[in-house]
């Protein structure tokens, strides 16, 4: 019974991060379509410099989240090393998901509805919540 209320705990706590991560997408996602006249060019971004960007808003995101949230979702080493792998993987689907939901309704895209860019945010917000967490 231990057992299974151990793993119930990981899943939890996997799930607790996760759903932070997809907090911070969807807040950024909200920022991103609701500014984006304003930063508008007439040549588009090149991909690395977006990616470039998108890495330092998930960074600053993370450190929002250590403000707010100091204490890991993920308490156990294992779990943390876990954390940063896949949570950023299931991320970045979500976020083509939300892409491919977005082109079928033909609503306006940027680049965060994708999954490389998706990605990049929510790894960067994970290694963040990593290096910071206590």
């Amino acid at each position: 019974m231990e057992i299974i209320v151990e793993i119930i705990g990981w899943i939890l706590q996997l799930l607790g991060e996760f759903l932070l991560q997809i907090i911070g997408e969807a807040i950024a996602e909200l920022i991103g379509h609701s500014l984006k006249e304003v930063f508008r060019r007439p040549k588009p971004l090149h991909p690395w410099l977006a990616a470039i960007g998108y890495f330092i808003f998930g960074t600053i995101a993370g450190a929002l989240s250590l403000w707010l949230l100091p204490s890991l979702f993920v308490k156990a080493t294992v779990l943390r090393y876990a954390n940063l792998i896949f949570t950023p993987i299931v991320a970045g689907f979500v976020m083509a998901w939300v892409g491919s939901w977005r082109r079928k309704h033909e609503k306006e895209l940027i680049r965060l509805d994708s999954f490389s860019y998706g990605f990049c945010f929510s790894f960067s917000m994970a290694l963040v919540r990593f290096i910071g967490g206590h």
